[in-house]
């Protein structure tokens, strides 16, 4: 589905583990009092253990399901904690290899977003059973990775790095200057 003018923007919260995605779409969801759709793949691994290349398309298919119901419902904007590439991305990195459905998916569904927040690995790694890559060198591949498929692709993005506090207040911009919405119009229920 291409989004619409109509159509509330979808705001993805990307890039590479460890970087504060899940706090500062949370953030963001607050501020702007927008839907957030959260990370299902976190989700169904803490309810499983762990996650196998046959839990992707379906992981997939859950996040995209979500999304698109929390964009049906909304007014104007929708925070998703992660998006169809980086589920592709994961896939590829984990399992060598992305099923079919999901690569096409993800291509189609990565044109939807008005706006990638990609957060930069210049924060501590925070260790987490559903992490991989603590090592610097690891890091710096996955950010090349996540980086790259934007780039490829042309999608719109804002590179958001520094301290915690610098994020949050550098992601608020890049959202308020693609969506061209103004301090005003914040706390109304949507942009």
């Amino acid at each position: 589905m291409q989004s619409t003018m109509s159509e509330p923007k979808r705001i993805a919260v990307y890039g590479p583990e460890s970087t504060g995605k899940t706090e500062l779409a949370t953030r963001l969801a607050t501020h702007f009092r927008a839907p957030l759709v959260a990370e299902y793949a976190r989700e169904r691994w803490d309810a499983q253990g762990a996650l196998t290349l046959e839990d992707m398309l379906p992981v997939a298919k859950e996040q995209w399901r979500r999304e698109d119901e929390a964009v049906a419902k909304a007014e104007r904007l929708v925070i998703c904690d992660t998006d169809a590439l980086t589920t592709m991305l994961w896939s590829d990195l984990l399992y060598g290899t992305t099923p079919d459905e999901l690569r096409r998916e993800a291509e189609k569904r990565c044109k939807n977003y008005a706006l990638y927040l990609l957060l930069d690995i210049d924060v501590p790694f925070s260790p987490d059973p559903q992490r991989c890559f603590p090592d610097p060198a690891d890091r710096g591949k996955a950010m090349r990775i996540w980086r790259g498929a934007l780039d490829r692709r042309g999608l719109p993005y804002v590179l958001i790095r520094g301290d915690w506090a610098g994020r949050e207040r550098a992601a608020i911009a890049a959202v308020r200057a693609r969506l061209a919405v103004g301090p005003n119009h914040e706390g109304s229920g949507g942009l």
